[in-house]
This record gives C-alpha cells, sequence and structure tokens, in this order.
C-alpha cells in the first residue's frame, strides 16, 4: 500500500459482473472525484449495454468511451466490446484491437498494466468476480508500483477464478466483500 492517494480506480471482472458492479458503483458517494475504469469481459459480436445500464444506477457519469476520449475526474469509462482500453496519458484513453490476452478483449491486464505506467502507485485496482486469472498480472503490477490493491472476496463470488488469482498475485492485498469495497473507495479518494 502506498501513502499516497490514489488518482484514479481501476476495476476488472468478468462472469457475474454485472450484479457484483450493481452493487459498488450504486453505492458511491455522488461527488466521487477519481475516474473510474471497468474492463469486462464481453462477447466481442454484440453492442455492449453496460454503460446504459450503470448510468441508470449511479449519479455518476458512466459512458463507453472512443478512442482518444478526455479521461474527466468522477466519470465512470467502460471498456467497449473488442478493444483493449488503454490509458494513453493522464488526460486521454486509448483502444486498441491488439491481440486478446487470455481469450480477452478487453483485457484487464492490458489496461491495469497501462494504467500503471500513467499514475504508478497513485492508482487504486479492483478485481471482482470471474472465471478466468485475467486481472491478477495487472493488480499485482498496481501493488509492487505502491497502489492500492483490492479483492472481492472470493467466497462472495459468482465465479472465485479471478479472486483467487488476484490473491495469489498479490499478497497483502485488500479482500472485501462487495458491500464494503466502495466505501473503501470513498474513504481512500481525496
Amino acid at each position: 500500500m502506498s501513502g499516497a492517494s490514489p488518482q484514479a480506480v481501476m476495476i476488472g471482472a468478468s462472469a457475474g459482473a454485472l450484479e457484483a458492479l450493481g452493487v459498488i458503483l450504486p453505492a458511491l458517494r455522488a461527488d466521487f472525484p477519481l475516474p473510474i475504469f471497468i474492463v469486462v469481459h464481453v462477447p466481442p459480436a454484440k453492442r455492449s449495454v453496460l454503460a446504459t445500464i450503470f448510468a441508470a444506477r449511479t449519479p455518476l457519469r458512466v459512458i463507453e468511451p472512443e478512442d482518444k476520449e478526455p479521461i474527466t475526474p468522477g466519470t465512470i469509462y467502460v471498456a467497449p466490446p473488442d478493444y483493449h482500453l488503454l490509458i494513453e496519458d493522464r488526460h486521454a484513453i486509448a483502444l486498441s484491437n491488439e491481440e486478446q490476452v487470455l481469450f480477452s478483449r478487453p483485457s484487464i491486464d492490458v489496461s491495469f498494466e497501462s494504467a500503471v505506467d500513467v499514475w504508478g502507485g497513485a492508482l487504486a485496482g479492483v478485481v471482482l468476480t470471474g472465471a478466468n486469472q485475467d486481472g491478477a498480472r495487472g493488480l499485482a503490477a498496481i501493488q509492487r508500483a505502491g497502489g492500492t490493491a483490492i479483492v472481492q472476496n472470493p467466497e462472495t463470488a459468482y465465479a472465485r477464478a479471478m479472486p483467487d488469482a488476484a490473491i495469489a498475485a498479490c499478497p497483502g492485498a485488500r479482500i472485501l466483500a462487495l458491500t464494503d469495497i466502495a466505501p473503501y473507495l470513498s474513504s481512500i479518494a481525496p
């Protein structure tokens, strides 16, 4: 854990993501000051409705970003299907259609690692429910940089493979129940 306040939040999820995020996002305070980037494994050929669903459940602005989308505080960015969401710099998002990672595009690891390149230890990463190991390597990169590593308690996950892999890769990660994640993020935000 770092003494630095996070300047951004990265969240990764797969199987069971809709339910897990449906607990976390509505519980964030209306004045949550940080940008939040959400990477969920969704089928590439389908149009994602996640941004629309979550926009109706939280007072924060929720969008599916375009390439070169500006990053603004208090906005939730949901990775579009079939693109890796990359943090280009502190001001913009880039979308990439490079190779899949762990059979996924968007890849949680790719997004988390690009965010570490920009924010270093001033980053909080959250790995939620999922049926593969995507996110473990990226969360470990956040932790190594001095950022905050948070993992959903595997006992409460719809699919525990992702949280289990993240815990194995990140000794000392904060393991929280879904209902405790939003209050914790609010407590560490500046």
